[in-house]
């Protein structure tokens, strides 16, 4: 199932197994014209436990200077997950990585003002990167325990709404670019725009 319009189920399951979770294409290409890879995401939400989040790049040979938390990965190939796991507050997390599995990620209600995860959280959520002949991928996984703490809310059901868009950049990469999930209406390049962000509702 692939899922291209503004609206994307999360699917529940009791283990972080993604066969058959619904794609969400980042095939909305802003700003810059002349590379377009193709990339997705997938959500989980894994019972009592946490949420999972799959992204893809076919790209086979992505920079990737980045190696460690909080270096800037956007200026390498990047995919990004902007989300708000509790729209009830303005808040959302910025969370975005390389192929190495570097990645830096801020509390913020917009581009400023902005707290990095570390400051907040005791862990910070897991991510692992894996390349292949033509694509890479990165894992990522958000715990309730964490999410309670950047979101103040802890349980999720059938039905609770997300709010959130996926992307994949490469701000000092050889041909710049800017593709996102849910199209953001801005005249230069901005990913931080929580008023564009799609819906997330976990099914």
């Amino acid at each position: 199932m692939v899922v291209t319009m503004n609206t994307y189920q999360i699917s529940t399951r009791k283990s972080m197994d993604f066969t058959d979770v619904p794609k969400a294409e980042i095939a909305c290409y802003k700003w810059e014209e002349g590379y377009t890879p193709k990339a997705f995401a997938q959500m989980i939400y894994v019972e009592n436990t946490g949420f999972a989040l799959h992204m893809e790049a076919f790209e086979s040979d992505p920079k990737a200077d980045s190696t460690v938390y909080n270096q800037p990965v956007y200026k390498d190939s990047c995919l990004e997950c902007f989300v708000n796991f509790n729209p009830a507050q303005p808040n959302y997390i910025n969370f975005e990585m390389n192929a190495n599995g570097a990645f830096l990620s801020a509390l913020r209600p917009g581009r400023k003002p902005k707290t990095p995860i570390h400051e907040l959280l005791s862990d910070l959520p897991a991510v692992r990167a894996e390349r292949h002949a033509d694509r890479w991928t990165v894992d990522a996984f958000f715990t309730l325990a964490q999410i309670e703490t950047l979101f103040g809310k802890g349980s999720f059901a059938p039905g609770d709404e997300l709010k959130g868009n996926f992307y994949k950049c490469g701000d000092e990469t050889p041909i710049p670019h800017y593709g996102m999930w849910a199209p953001i209406e801005n005249e230069t390049p901005d990913f931080h725009r929580p008023e564009f962000f799609g819906t997330l509702v976990i099914g």
